[in-house]
């Protein structure tokens, strides 16, 4: 959820051919101003395609990416959507409730929101799960206070049990995003770190978590040098 997806709080846990994908609900209003890429959807000079690694995956996942995120250089969803088959992206601040629960329901899928249970949006009871029901796994893609104001504004988005990472694994997004806090990760990483969780030993986000480093190794290169508060 990170903006910034980088702000994402993790106290919270179609088949790949290789072709350009509809990104028909990923484009939205969007218009771009440079050449871009018509897979990843970034300027040609900084595409994303090379660093695609395509992972097996069960669980459906499903991206509610705030507008202000798909036009952010830094955000990691571009990566997640080029190598998880079954991944959507759909960007919007608001959403009209029959869209809404045409988005988070699926029939004979169990449905839970990546997010911690915070006293301002606190979790639902827990409901009774159907045992061995396949999942999909909601995650919004937005600042820390954006994302609490898209969850309070919808209802049925809140409504949904949640899924809370509790040790989350080290970022290496601090190279390029600041954070509040330590336990702050890229949406990228919560979402292959609630998969794992999900999946276990079946899920294996080693390829594409080191292609996220090779990403982040490229913006921070791309940075200008910070000027330095001392004296030489």
């Amino acid at each position: 959820m990170s903006g910034r997806d980088w702000r994402l709080p993790v106290s919270l846990g179609g088949r790949w051919t290789g072709r350009a994908c509809d990104h028909s609900r990923v484009n939205g209003p969007f218009t771009p101003r440079r050449a871009v890429c018509v897979c990843c959807l970034r300027p040609q000079l900084t595409c994303l395609c090379a660093l695609a690694r395509p992972t097996a995956h069960r669980t459906e996942v499903l991206v509610l990416q705030h507008p202000q995120e798909q036009r952010q250089a830094k955000n990691s969803v571009a990566m997640l959507r080029l190598s998880l088959a079954h991944c959507e992206v759909v960007v919007g601040e608001r959403f009209a409730p029959e869209v809404l629960a045409a988005l988070l329901q699926r029939p004979g899928r169990d449905t839970r929101l990546l997010y911690p249970d915070v006293p301002a949006a606190p979790a639902p009871s827990a409901p009774g799960t159907t045992a061995g029901a396949p999942l999909r796994l909601v995650v919004i893609d937005a600042t820390w206070r954006k994302s609490l104001r898209m969850l309070l504004e919808h209802p049925a988005l809140a409504a949904l049990p949640r899924l809370s990472l509790v040790a989350p694994e080290p970022t290496c997004y601090r190279a390029i995003r600041a954070a509040r806090r330590a336990d702050q990760v890229s949406t990228l990483e919560a979402t292959v770190q609630a998969l794992a969780m999900l999946e276990g030993p079946s899920f294996d986000a080693a390829p594409l978590l080191d292609a996220f480093g090779c990403f982040v190794a490229g913006e921070a290169a791309r940075q200008p040098p910070r000027a330095s508060s001392g004296q030489a």
